[in-house]
């Protein structure tokens, strides 16, 4: 029992740590959701559930020996958050509405995805040390966390406070959340010095 317990603990702390940024993102999403009814929150869930599933698929699958992840170049998704900020920019309006930076359930999860290719290479080393019931138990515990953070971030987009600054704000403040993020996915993954030497 201690041993599951611990295991447990174990997973939490690494989903925690490779995931604080989503709050944030998913924040975002459903506050959008209650301003302009897209995405739905059923879509937010769903697609952060796939967007996380496949991030850890990939990570079993390169811990697995059976592909390898070409890094720093996953770096690119970064180019997604930023194409949709620009793209929710170019197309707000002064409402009042926050913009709907991600229209569906495979927008949500590619957004996931890009937000979290950088935690493929937590996952790749700590699912290389695991046993198969450890890593079950490394299973489960994300898809309830994963619950976890859509319930924290659907508070935190109903909260008055978060309504009002994003109904002050919102058609510059949700693009450039996602601007940002795309461009911190870029910078922290190298790949812009590669493509530089690759120009070279």
């Amino acid at each position: 029992m201690t041993e599951l317990l611990g295991s447990a603990s174990a997973a939490a702390a690494v989903f925690a740590a490779t995931n604080l940024d989503d709050i944030v993102v998913l924040t975002v999403l459903f506050v959008a959701a209650r301003g302009t009814g897209r995405p739905r929150p059923w879509q937010i869930v769903t697609g952060q559930y796939l967007g996380i599933a496949a991030l850890v698929a990939a990570g079993v699958v390169v811990a697995a020996g059976l592909l390898v992840v070409p890094d720093p170049w996953t770096g690119l998704l970064g180019l997604l958050p930023i194409a949709l900020g620009v793209r929710a920019l170019l197309t707000s309006t002064d409402d009042g509405a926050p913009p709907a930076v991600v229209g569906g359930l495979l927008g949500v999860a590619g957004v996931t995805i890009a937000n979290g290719a950088d935690n493929i290479a937590v996952y790749v080393p700590v699912f290389r040390s695991l046993d198969p019931g450890t890593g079950l138990v490394y299973l489960l515990v994300f898809a309830a966390l994963v619950a976890v953070w859509c319930g924290a971030a659907a508070l935190l987009g109903g909260h008055p406070r978060v309504v009002r600054l994003v109904g002050r704000a919102g058609h510059w403040l949700v693009p450039a959340i996602f601007i940002a993020i795309g461009l911190v996915i870029l910078i922290g993954s190298g790949v812009l010095g590669r493509l530089a030497e690759h120009a070279g």
